[in-house]
């Protein structure tokens, strides 16, 4: 079976984004679980944390079809000793919200090194953050979304996810979300039947299946291995609608979250209905 919503809004509180997805005909949802401009926010409140839980029972929403994002902000391979420490501070945070919110994973960009030291230590870095989160939270799994590889961010290669994967000390809680758009851009082709075949047999080698926790779903407004991360409508892309099909018929990626972020909200709900109609 497959999940299919997008990222939805929190406005007014956590509990609202259920409600926002049902709307849409959603059967997953993104959230950001706090303000994602902002360092720091007010923590959950039990109005919060209850009405959220009671409402995703309400809607059929179980963890495994909840997928937040952190915070645009955080870095948690940053070179210098104060950035980094507030990225792990604010994720951390995050994490718990996670966990108090009674949500099982949280999808996160990894990090980057901004030229200011190599890219294995960064790799290191990034592991550490997650394994320091990990030790002081149960339950949550810290999802590493891949990256177009623009500027110098990492993870928009699988060989530099398998790195981070393997110095993460608790494997159990560690996951992967496959960005249509970001991976685009990093050179896996989803335009193309074979392209497609190769790009998940090297997914399969490095990483695996098991390691898949979520999935991204947008066209790329900037052609293959651009190394530019740019979001566009479904079909209105260089992926074109064919890639989203074999998506939606790849009995692989059954009961995996998968979360549109195309850049026109009001079009979501025919969107989500058009990737319905194809499984």
């Amino acid at each position: 079976m497959k999940h299919i919503g997008a990222h939805v809004s929190a406005a007014g509180g956590v509990e609202n984004a259920p409600a926002n997805a049902t709307e849409i005909g959603a059967t997953a949802f993104a959230l950001f679980t706090k303000n994602q401009r902002q360092w720091k926010a007010k923590p959950l409140s039990d109005k919060n944390i209850e009405g959220f839980r009671a409402k995703c029972e309400e809607l059929g929403y179980g963890a495994g079809q909840i997928l937040p994002h952190d915070s645009y902000l955080i870095n948690l391979g940053h070179p210098e000793k104060e950035g980094l420490e507030k990225s792990r501070n604010a994720f951390l945070d995050e994490m718990q919200r996670c966990e108090q919110l009674g949500i099982d994973r949280l999808n996160f960009h990894p990090g980057s090194h901004l030229k200011k030291t190599t890219v294995k230590e960064c790799l290191t870095t990034i592991a550490e953050s997650v394994n320091q989160a990990l030790d002081k939270t149960k339950g949550v799994t810290a999802v590493i979304e891949n990256t177009a590889g623009q500027g110098t961010n990492l993870g928009y290669s699988f060989e530099q996810i398998a790195e981070i994967i393997e110095q993460v000390e608790d494997k159990s809680r560690v996951g992967v979300c496959i960005d249509t758009c970001h991976g685009f851009a990093a050179g896996y082709d989803f335009s193309t039947g074979e392209g497609y075949e190769q790009l998940w047999k090297e997914f399969e080698q490095y990483i695996g299946f098991d390691f898949l926790k979520g999935m991204h779903l947008n066209d790329a407004k900037k052609e293959l291995g651009s190394r530019v991360d740019r979001h566009a409508p479904l079909g209105e892309g260089f992926i074109g609608i064919e890639g989203f099909e074999r998506l939606m018929k790849d009995k692989r990626l059954d009961g995996v979250p998968m979360i549109l972020e195309t850049p026109e909200p009001e079009r979501w709900k025919d969107e989500i209905k058009m990737l319905k109609d194809m499984i």
